[in-house]
């Protein structure tokens, strides 16, 4: 466990072993190709795409491997679709963020901030295999889901400029700041959880003040969602 984590009495210390499995709402295919990607969303968290098999991920559905096949061409194509998958529905969500949150650049960047920090809590297994396992995807596997990412990052990069160019921001290097603070983001998947005495919401409220920190914000929004 992470240092200054609380643990709670009765939370599995495997906490992969207890995180619920879940896609985003409208995104599973129907019918046996779903259930493959739940199948195989659960396994690539707890045990890494290499340490998956084809066959652990068709056992999880109750079909065996030629019925996988007949769905998916290979363990990879799976893969890639998840990944995929997580990386846009982040960006769907940060580009409705940033529409919703007007031309203020300090609020803009506190709604792309508490966006990718509640995706991240809502959907943690998801997040952790399209941040962790992309690496195991061909180089054409991981093009669509990797040109998503980029745009993702372009939000961020373009809120904090146009922050720098009205001086709200202080920083003196965008991209080193929009990894610092998307870093943040990132990592609350691999602990946030029941086992935690903090709501979803306490901890997106937090990181848009450490964030806004980051980035030296002249002034601060409220809080809250």
């Amino acid at each position: 466990m992470e240092v200054g984590l609380v643990a709670q009495p009765g939370w599995d210390p495997r906490r992969l072993n207890a995180v619920a499995v879940r896609l985003p709402d409208g995104t599973t295919p129907p019918g046996t190709r779903g259930r493959i990607l739940h199948s195989a969303l659960k396994l690539f968290a707890e045990f890494g795409y290499h340490g998956t098999s084809i066959r652990d991920i068709a056992a999880g559905v109750g079909i065996n491997s030629a019925t996988l096949y007949s769905h998916y061409p290979s363990k990879e194509q799976i893969l890639a679709e998840l990944v995929l998958l997580g990386h846009e529905q982040l960006h769907k969500q940060l580009q409705e963020a940033l529409a919703e949150a007007g031309t203020d650049p300090v609020r803009q960047l506190a709604a792309l901030v508490r966006t990718q920090v509640l995706v991240h809590a809502d959907f943690p297994l998801l997040a952790l295999v399209a941040n962790q396992e992309t690496h195991a995807l061909s180089r054409e596997c991981a093009a669509p889901a990797l040109a998503v990412r980029e745009q993702s990052r372009d939000l961020a990069r373009q809120v904090l400029e146009a922050g720098v160019r009205q001086k709200v921001f202080d920083t003196d290097d965008v991209t080193l700041t929009q990894v610092a603070i998307s870093s943040m983001g990132i990592r609350v998947a691999s602990w946030f959880g029941p086992d935690q005495p903090y709501t979803r919401d306490q901890i997106a409220d937090a990181f848009v003040r450490y964030a806004l920190r980051v980035a030296g914000a002249v002034s601060a929004p409220a809080t809250g969602g």
